[in-house]
């Protein structure tokens, strides 16, 4: 029936009754999660089924509502069963399947920190038990909405994380997906068997620890080139896999209701098979829908109307996919690809149908995901199109016969060389395109969003011939002139405290320099805080390239993460205070400014930048005596800008900060992360601040010091924390 209906309607060019549905179904999750312009979704929907006067379908719009309504607050009501064993020291047994772990008593999902290296199976680890954590910095990971929004109806929503984990015992996973996994694996090489089980089965864990060379991680490259998508499971795999098995069944001479039929039957234990993601689900509903029809001879269905069918579909099983990057990601690329052969015939009708459908929809999937990608991701590839038609190549005979490799289990071994072959070339793809350089992009206001759907529109006006090309370019140069001059006319002029846990990254904006002052670190772990959280962040606030970055002193959590910085961003110049040559972070820092070119420069007391009325002056080091602890040899500096006064001093300790001579301070960062060595009774005194920043995160040395809590209170500066209020951005008057 729903078949029948959307392709009959989509014939008569009358609306497909799935999309008021879907419209009223996004307004009801949307209200539900208290968002007021839920109203207006649901309005858009009524008024679409009144413009085509259809009363029933305004009603089957509200209908939607209350459904969305109810499944949102189904998933979000919930009690938490994992709720009672916050902060507490916990060892779980459950089902690790890669991303999450699951318990049978409480019925439970968590995420584990750091990830298992264990292959997905039974899994035995212990840790303890955190709430997850929301958006800590610009453009940084929301942990806590990503997760709200792996729950469906039918799925328990992860509700914690295990920090600190470690694996005490784990069995490999065993049925049809572990002998999946055996097939796509056996007798390749590490990094060939982690590309092939992420294209085949969505677990990028592997694929995630492995590099091109130091440095240049291959999931780096993949989203430099372009080619992120092609290690999500989406409708490329489907259609891929099913297009060989039409041909086979073809080429058998079954009827069509078999030869379609089948393949859509088939796609069932499939999605049971790589495990429900947003694009995956998207793709196997759309592909059974289209196959059951063509089996059923119906023909094909209404694109709009299927897919709108197949979010009512998944917003109602999981309508919290709604918020998700991936549900969003997928329906826009296929949204934008629904005009591929209205954007075919607008190119040379000399060149082959296959050729200008390949390039258009390349095109149409990256300007349709544009603004998404921009905000979330901080970046956009260059070299997307020629990337794509290189891999799509590949990935053509890649898919299935990886696939075959998984239904053959160990006996895959036969076939993998040939795997082995082709997956190389894709390696080698985007390593080399995945080189060139991106299209750095800062967040994405409302405006910005606007804009770019008013040019949006134009372009659509324009390949249905409505509107002329030099109207679009003058669209587009309009939108671009008024969200481009605000930023200009009023540049700039803040400090930026961003949250990297336990350590220091602090940024200095000014309309004509940008000083980054440290950039975090991971102590006893090999989670890379520069490229990860302090690179997505920078590329958040708009920031292309830093003048100088300065490192305080030689401490993993100050220092580590510039190695980071400076392999994603051009840096003017590197400061440093002490050159030791037997500390490997130090080392491994100026390696990385050796291989970008970036000069580094030894400063002492009275070294200065100054611009647009601001200067940065060094106070310490002196460089006539060294300790032989780092803390009494951090870079310290102060910042002037009028009769405004601030100061950044690493880890300095209190018999240090007495010889700098800093006079009364409007905002003190607070040294070594609220030690109790630091900030005393004298410095306070002397500085008088009425407003003091601690960068601090979950840590085992007691930071902040109640004591040293006590003193700056008692001196009446205002205390924010970073471990409390996340990113802290402060403005320079």
């Amino acid at each position: 029936m729903a078949v029948a209906s959307l392709s009959a309607e989509g014939a008569a060019g009358r609306l497909a009754w799935s999309i008021p549905a879907v419209f009223g179904v996004m307004g009801g999750i949307q209200l539900g999660l208290g968002v007021w312009w839920g109203v207006l979704t649901l309005l858009l929907g009524v008024g679409l089924a009144l413009r085509d006067a259809r009363p029933l379908l305004a009603a089957l719009a509200l209908l939607g509502a209350a459904l969305g309504f109810g499944a949102e607050r189904l998933v979000t009501g919930r009690a938490d069963p994992l709720a009672p064993w916050l902060g507490a020291q916990v060892t779980l047994t459950g089902e690790w399947d890669g991303q999450f772990l699951t318990l049978a008593d409480p019925r439970a999902r968590l995420a584990v920190a750091p990830k298992p290296t264990s292959k997905p199976g039974r899994l035995v680890v212990s840790g303890r038990l955190v709430a997850p954590e929301g958006q800590r910095t610009p453009g940084g990971f929301d942990q806590a909405a990503w997760l709200r929004a792996q729950g469906g109806v039918l799925l328990p929503t992860p509700t914690a994380v295990l920090v600190a984990a470690r694996v005490r015992g784990s069995q490999a996973e065993g049925g049809l997906r572990g002998w999946f996994r055996r097939g796509l694996t056996a007798g390749l090489p590490a990094r060939e068997a982690a590309l092939m089980t992420a294209i085949e089965l969505g677990d990028r864990n592997d694929i995630g620890r492995e590099e091109f060379t130091e440095g240049y991680g291959i999931r780096d490259g993949f989203n430099r080139s372009g080619l992120a998508h092609l290690m999500a499971l989406s409708g490329q795999n489907v259609a891929l896999i099913t297009v060989v098995l039409i041909w086979l069944f073809g080429w058998l001479r079954w009827p069509p209701l078999w030869r379609y039929g089948v393949p859509a039957l088939l796609l069932l234990p499939y999605l049971a098979l790589v495990g429900v993601s947003p694009s995956i689900t998207r793709a196997v509903i759309m592909g059974f829908t289209v196959l059951a029809a063509l089996a059923l001879g119906r023909g094909r269905p209404d694109p709009f109307g299927l897919l709108a069918l197949t979010a009512v579909v998944c917003l109602l099983l999981f309508p919290l996919w709604l918020l998700d990057i991936g549900f969003q990601l997928s329906f826009l690329a296929v949204l934008a690809l629904t005009l591929s052969l209205k954007a075919a015939g607008k190119l040379p009708e000399r060149w082959p149908l296959w050729l200008r459908l390949a390039l258009v929809a390349t095109v149409l999937a990256e300007l349709g995901t544009l603004p998404v990608i921009a905000a979330t991701f901080g970046q956009l590839p260059v070299v997307g199109l020629p990337a794509n038609l290189a891999a799509g190549a590949v990935m053509t005979a890649l898919v299935p016969l990886g696939f075959l490799a998984g239904l053959l289990g160990p006996a895959a071994a036969v076939i993998n060389p040939l795997v082995e072959l082709l997956a190389a070339l894709l390696l080698g793809i985007v390593k080399v395109f995945g080189q060139a350089p991106v299209l750095t992009w800062g967040q994405v206001s409302p405006a910005g969003f606007a804009a770019y759907a008013v040019c949006a529109a134009a372009g659509v006006l324009w390949l249905w011939d409505r509107v002329r090309l030099r109207t679009v370019l003058g669209v587009a140069l309009a939108c671009t002139l008024l969200t481009v001059l605000p930023g200009k006319l009023h540049p700039p002029r803040e400090i930026v405290y961003l949250d990297v846990g336990q350590g220091d990254a602090t940024l200095v904006r000014l309309p004509h320099l940008t000083v980054l002052v440290d950039a975090g670190g991971s102590v006893g772990s090999d989670y890379d805080v520069g490229g990860k959280t302090v690179v997505p962040a920078l590329r958040a606030l708009g920031v292309r390239k830093i003048d100088v970055v300065i490192g305080t002193h030689a401490d993993t959590d100050h220092m580590e993460g510039i190695s980071g910085v400076l392999r994603a961003l051009p840096v003017g110049e590197l400061w440093i205070g002490q050159r030791k040559t037997d500390d490997p972070v130090l080392t491994a820092v100026l390696g990385a400014a050796q291989e970008a070119g970036v000069p580094v420069r030894e400063v002492r007391r009275g070294d200065q930048i100054a611009s647009d009325g601001v200067s940065l002056t060094v106070l310490w080091p002196t460089g006539q005596v060294w300790s032989t602890e780092d803390n009494e040899n951090s870079v310290a500096v102060r910042l002037e800008s009028g009769s405004w006064h601030t100061a950044l001093l690493g880890d300095l300790p209190d018999p240090a900060e007495h010889f700098l001579g800093l006079g009364h301070l409007n905002l003190l960062k607070v040294a070594h992360h609220g030690s109790r060595f630091s900030t005393d009774a004298e410095l306070l005194r002397e500085t008088a601040p009425a407003d003091a920043v601690i960068s601090v995160g979950r840590n085992t040395y007691g930071h902040p010091n109640p004591e040293m809590l006590t003193r700056l209170t008692t001196a009446g500066a205002k205390v924010w924390r970073t471990d409390q209020q996340g990113t802290i951005r402060w403005p320079i008057p």
